[in-house]
């Protein structure tokens, strides 16, 4: 095995090298806030360089499904799985044909509807003030009540968003919860005519949509052939076909609570509260996995060294669910490796996930070519002094690298 002091690590901007694409939020890579999303140059970038034309993509952590979305708009097929339902919603909108319609129609019809749905969630009111349940449940209940899945697909992103404005959310946060600054939004929502707003930050929100598909399919360079697996257990789950390149960023080793993130939109989109759960228990930190054997002499060194009993728990449920899943996977990918990480830290402790990633597959028979070394330019997510849980110093993950490793 090769010394970390001997690996090639090379700073990069993906943004710069990717003309093509003139930011992030172009086309549909930002139409929803999804957790620890990939921006769309990495997968870019990657493609551009190392993919030849007909390689199939396959992403196993594939979240808000850019790595698909970008692979089809250079020409590849692909294959996508995640836990959470929402990447099966979330793809079909990135990638979809505008419908015929006519906004001012649509929002007409909101307004005169009165059908009624009430989500299966047994703590709603706990995150909704009790003036806005009757106009809530009848917002959604026409957009259940809706028979065109291409009008009801233009409107899915822009209700999530504006009923999450109107909850105690603070949607600045990574995980659902509550503060002084949500119940402050909700409190000026209260004393002002809060259904105009509502109203439109849906009309805001349609026009958004629009736009993002019509640059999606200006980017297109034509259809593909794409297979998205939502709701599926990768810690389990088995690839069928060989794929060429597998491109991914897994969960990141704190941060992997994305149910939990997107349950409120799961409940309002019609998945019962005991569905919901089951994923939830799911999630790598919450589920017992198979011991596994990890091939790096960092994360050995570093097991070590943590001694404490919980942070040593979240460390090995981390690597051994995900290095375990990654190399089952690995057997079916017959070209390259694409692994977008970040130094975590872990109880205050920094945890050099690329390393452990680059040597574990290298111990496997895999050519480590290099790893590229980003710096996060934008962070949407509020930054705190000190972590809530630990009370250690915060140290958020200031870049993020993408170990390209190949047969």
């Amino acid at each position: 095995m090769k010394s970390s002091n001997a690996v090639l690590k090379k700073s990069i901007t993906f943004r710069d090298k990717v003309p093509e694409i003139p930011s992030t939020t172009y086309g549909t890579f930002s139409l929803y806030r999804y957790p620890a999303k990939f921006i769309p140059q990495v997968i870019a970038y990657t493609l551009n360089k190392y993919a030849k034309k007909g390689m199939t993509v396959f992403d196993p952590f594939a979240g808000y499904g850019t790595t698909g979305v970008v692979s089809g708009v250079y020409g590849h097929d692909y294959e996508l799985w995640d836990l959470n339902p929402l990447l099966g919603i979330l793809h079909k909108i990135a990638t979809m044909s505008l419908p015929e319609y006519d906004i001012k129609d649509l929002l007409s019809n909101m307004r005169l509807s009165d059908k009624e749905f009430i989500p299966d969630w047994s703590n709603y009111g706990y995150w909704f003030p009790e003036e806005f349940f009757p106009f809530l449940f009848r917002m959604w209940g026409f957009y259940h009540s809706l028979s065109d899945d291409g009008i009801k697909l233009l409107l899915t992103i822009p209700l999530l968003k504006a009923t999450r404005t109107f909850s105690y959310d603070d949607i600045q946060r990574q995980k659902l919860s509550k503060s002084p600054r949500s119940k402050k939004r909700i409190n000026s929502l209260l004393k002002s005519n809060w259904e105009e707003t509502f109203y439109k930050k849906i009309e805001g929100g349609l026009h958004a949509v629009i736009k993002g598909i019509s640059e999606h399919h200006r980017l297109s360079r034509g259809p593909v052939k794409s297979t998205v697996k939502a709701g599926v257990d990768t810690l389990e789950s088995v690839l069928i076909e060989e794929m060429d390149m597998l491109i991914t960023s897994p969960p990141y080793l704190q941060a992997q609570e994305y149910i939990r993130h997107a349950k409120m939109d799961l409940f309002w989109l019609g998945y019962p509260e005991s569905f919901t759960r089951e994923l939830s228990k799911k999630e790598i930190p919450y589920r017992d996995v198979e011991p596994f054997n990890v091939k790096s002499d960092v994360y050995h060194t570093l097991r070590k060294e943590i001694g404490e009993e919980r942070p040593l728990e979240i460390f090995d449920s981390y690597f051994q669910g995900v290095l375990g899943a990654l190399t089952r996977l690995q057997k079916r990918i017959s070209s390259y490796l694409f692994l977008f990480v970040g130094p975590a830290t872990l109880w205050g402790r920094p945890i050099p996930i690329d390393d452990i990633f680059r040597q574990h597959f290298m111990a496997l028979g895999w050519n480590h070519e290099c790893t590229l070394i980003d710096t996060i330019i934008k962070r949407r997510m509020s930054f705190y002094k000190s972590n809530p849980a630990t009370g250690v110093k915060d140290r958020r993950i200031r870049t993020e690298s993408l170990v390209v490793l190949k047969r």
